[in-house]
């Protein structure tokens, strides 16, 4: 055991002289949980908005803030499309796309801080059942709002961890 001490000194000192800084230093206390903190998810048409809303709130609640010192606002674009065809022109195989437009607004001035898209798809086997397809297809939108969720956090946390070291 003693060996891997030094090993992990190493890799510890190694990591920082190259400037590679954790994002999430300081745990919920630090700069970037602060502001994460502070964001207000306005709410999203839809019923994939409600679940990304939802996500996004999953989320940011996990911080700690003062309050909303930001606003985000999402649109949500949601499209089936079938691409998977038999001989008898019948659709055996869908693509769900879910792409979204964010924008952080400072709730003091109004700026406009970030405006970014975030986007994920997911494939769908119609099957014989509708009920069945239908089921896939809300699983599908389930699993994306996640993914977008977690992209939009993840450029949420990159801003604030910029913001922190000016």
């Amino acid at each position: 055991m003693k060996p891997i001490l030094p090993l992990l000194l190493f890799a510890s000192l190694s990591l920082s002289a190259c400037g590679l800084r954790p994002v999430y230093s300081g745990g919920s206390h630090g700069a970037v949980a602060q502001a994460l903190g502070n964001v207000e998810v306005q709410p999203i048409e839809g019923k994939g908005g409600w679940l990304v809303r939802n996500a996004l709130n999953d989320r940011l609640a996990a911080m700690s803030g003062n309050g909303p010192a930001y606003r985000l606002v999402v649109k949500l674009d949601d499209q089936i499309s079938g691409f998977g065809l038999r001989a008898d022109t019948a659709i055996t195989r869908e693509r769900r796309t879910l792409r979204a437009r964010y924008q952080l607004v400072d709730a003091a001035t109004g700026a406009q801080l970030i405006d970014d898209t975030a986007g994920s798809d997911a494939g769908i086997d119609v099957t014989s059942s509708e009920y069945a397809t239908i089921a896939a297809e809300d699983t599908a939108l389930e699993r994306l709002s996640q993914t977008i969720a977690d992209q939009i956090v993840a450029r949420l946390a990159l801003y604030a961890a910029r913001d922190t070291q000016r």
